[in-house]
């Protein structure tokens, strides 16, 4: 049994202490006492549920330049260089490089992971890597998998025979991305097909969502109407939905109510939707995301993805939760305070929806699944993409961070610069 003294808790004014026994939060208040075996102070620095990783694309990550870069910095292009991929996979470097990924998001402060898995890739080598690896790192980080067909699942003859199978593998969601099928048809075709596996095999759902500029493109429709249609309100997410950016506001209005209707989350991926979404706009560039704040002001549950880390796709990225808040602060004009808390609640509580997850929070009972941020509050965390200082998985420390000190020294006199006020 240790404590955590003086902790800022999302919502609280006064400091608390944290009691965490047998991995569970066993009691939360001001100024505990008892014999504990060991003490952490944090020094009035927040106190969060981990982040969550709602949307990434393991089995490709750390891949940029292989075997070459996405020039033109499309969608297209990135599949096109992945197919290429593809044709050279092997299992050690899929591991290697998503283990290596998993890492930098814990440092990260993340502990839950939600990652699609390609499974159009005839061996399905990266469904059975992330199988893997999803088990040799259970100890540390939960990691859903999710079916995802990059190439369609009717664009190819029997990319729906690979789907099932990689289903049976033991994945724990279904997706789809139906803007790439060759038709409307059968990107509809595919929704179906998506929503009765589901069903069959107990599964929860993610499918990539009209992930384009094309304003015509409008399968977020056919996925409400079937999540009210087979009842599985709130177990299913659609990823991207950027062309909604595009879309008229009358059928965006309507759009949305129904997607609240259907209690349907949606992932923004701020860093991969800025690099490649509305490439062939010309000037004016329209932003290449969401309607964050529409779909916010009408309850719709919205949480945020990485998506890319280095790949075809996006050739940056560091799985930093924060820095994609950050970002998408930026990009979907989100600078109000109840903003910001907003965006604090996308990479945490939100995200916890979208994956429905039910041990999450600190809560008495609950696992002790915590970090500690180097930030007083949600503001500062963002503002600075503050370190995290601990994280903690099932109340063992697994990670702890000694924050950089800068010492400006201007006509002999130091000075401490954190950036803080």
């Amino acid at each position: 049994m240790f404590i955590v003294r003086n902790a800022k808790l999302r919502g609280k004014d006064n400091l608390v202490d944290i009691v965490i026994e047998n991995g569970k939060f066993k009691e939360i208040g001001e100024n505990i006492r008892g014999e504990f075996k060991e003490e952490i102070d944090v020094n009035g620095n927040l106190v969060s549920p981990p982040f969550i990783e709602s949307h990434v694309h393991l089995d490709a990550t750390l891949t940029v330049g292989t075997p070459r870069y996405n020039e033109s910095g499309t969608l297209l292009e990135g599949i096109e260089i992945w197919g290429e991929r593809k044709k050279t996979l092997k299992k050690e470097d899929i591991k290697k490089n998503a283990l290596e990924t998993i890492k930098w998001l814990i440092a990260n402060g993340v502990l839950y992971i939600r990652t699609h898995a390609d499974c159009t890739e005839e061996s399905l080598i990266t469904v059975e890597a992330l199988i893997e690896v999803k088990e040799e790192m259970k100890e540390y980080v939960d990691i859903q998998i999710v079916a995802f067909p990059q190439d369609g699942v009717f664009a190819y003859k029997d990319m729906d025979k690979l789907m099932e199978k990689s289903i049976k593998m033991g994945v724990d969601a279904i997706g789809g991305i139906p803007h790439v099928e060759i038709t409307r048809e059968d990107g509809i075709k595919s929704i179906e097909y998506i929503f009765h596996m589901a069903k069959k095999y107990n599964k929860l759902i993610d499918i990539h969502t009209d992930e384009t500029g094309d304003d015509q493109s409008r399968f977020l429709e056919v996925i409400a109407k079937y999540t009210l249609e087979n009842e599985m309100n709130g177990l299913v997410t659609a990823s991207h939905t950027t062309a909604m950016h595009n879309y008229n506001n009358d059928y965006a209005s309507k759009l949305i109510g129904i997607l609240k209707r259907a209690d349907i989350n949606i992932v923004s991926n701020p860093s991969s939707n800025a690099l490649i979404q509305n490439r062939l706009d010309g000037y004016p560039r329209k932003r290449g995301h969401t309607r964050v704040d529409e779909l916010i002001q009408r309850g719709v549950n919205v949480s945020i993805g990485n998506d890319d880390i280095m790949d075809p796709f996006a050739p940056l990225g560091k799985g930093n939760m924060l820095q994609a808040a950050h970002l998408l602060a930026h990009m979907a004009h989100l600078s109000s305070n109840e903003d910001i808390l907003n965006l604090f609640d996308m990479i945490t509580i939100n995200g916890a929806k979208s994956l429905n997850l039910k041990d999450y929070g600190i809560k008495l009972g609950n696992s002790a699944n915590f970090i500690v941020l180097d930030a007083k509050d949600e503001r500062e965390a963002i503002r600075l993409t503050s370190d995290v200082l601990y994280v903690f998985k099932n109340g063992k420390m697994i990670l702890k961070t000694m924050p950089v000190k800068r010492c400006l020294i201007i006509q002999d006199k130091s000075y401490n610069i954190d950036f803080k006020i």
